[in-house]
């Protein structure tokens, strides 16, 4: 896990909380969803900003609408979240917390009971990082969720969560406008013809690249620490590298093995890499993707 701390030269606004947003130490989930409530009342409250900050501010309370409309139209037990550990759905996770004490549906131990569990999936990519894996289920403690784990084709996996958790009519989901699939999607959308039936909801579906990194970074969020060696997009580790729009270095030769993003591949010394948060162009997100 790596918090959103800058280096000493780029700090940001004064008012920048100096402290994670959380730590190892999990809080009572009544306690933890204050505290992100009052980060991010303090967030959108902030004058004189940047135009950047003023964006992010906007897309915050319309991301923050579409999650109050879902929590009108559905009840706790029929919505879940589909949460792997990534940028996009961290900060998904943080509005919707964030969302539930706006409602009142912030209870301690929420997971003693289906009416108040907080309920999420994790479709595990094949092959995956053993740094995702830890960020996830160092997740799940911190936020305390209710989530079920599927290392199954997303289609398949849909479905059994759904075969395991009949309650569940809506899932929110972290995609943006610039992802695969994602240009024509609204708020909300029910899944595709041939797919698992389900209200798909999108609430950042709108925002940007550097948005998704303000956010975290402004609110001073842990996230994956995969993240600070230059990976932008998360999949397995057959088929996802270091983002080479961030190598610090020219390379003629490709982009280094997974397992050695910034030391030495072969005695050559590889690449280094710049942070994730340091790429502006939403379209040069998946260039470390395979596919």
């Amino acid at each position: 896990m790596t918090t959103g701390d800058a280096a000493p030269s780029d700090r940001g606004p004064p008012n920048r909380p100096a402290s994670p947003l959380v730590t190892d130490t999990p809080l009572p989930f009544s306690v933890l969803c204050t505290k992100i409530h009052d980060r991010i009342t303090a967030f959108l409250e902030e004058e004189n900003v940047s135009e950047r900050v003023k964006s992010v501010q906007q897309q915050t309370n319309s991301s923050l609408s579409v999650i109050a409309e879902a929590l009108e139209r559905y009840s706790l037990p029929e919505l879940s979240l589909a949460y792997n550990g990534g940028k996009d759905c961290l900060v998904l996770l943080i509005l919707y917390l964030c969302a539930l004490h706006r409602k009142g549906l912030s209870r301690d131990a929420p997971n003693t009971s289906i009416e108040t569990a907080i309920q999420c999936v994790y479709i595990q990519a094949p092959h995956p990082f053993e740094e995702v894996e830890a960020f996830v289920t160092s997740s799940v403690k911190t936020y305390s969720l209710s989530m079920l784990e599927y290392a199954k084709p997303m289609k398949i996996a849909f479905a059994d969560y759904l075969r395991d958790t009949p309650s569940v009519k809506a899932i929110f989901v972290g995609t943006r406008r610039t992802d695969p699939h994602g240009e024509h999607l609204k708020h909300f959308d029910p899944t595709d013809s041939g797919w698992p039936e389900f209200m798909r909801i999108h609430p950042v579906i709108d925002w940007h690249y550097a948005d998704i990194w303000t956010f975290i970074r402004h609110l001073n969020i842990p996230y994956c620490n995969l993240y600070d060696l230059g990976y932008t997009s998360l999949g397995g580790t057959t088929d996802t590298h270091p983002n080479p729009a961030l190598a610090r270095q020219p390379s003629t030769s490709q982009v280094p093995k997974v397992d050695t993003p910034n030391g030495t591949t072969n005695g050559i010394k590889a690449p280094k890499f710049r942070p994730a948060y340091e790429l502006m162009d939403d379209y040069e997100e998946r260039l470390g993707r395979d596919r």
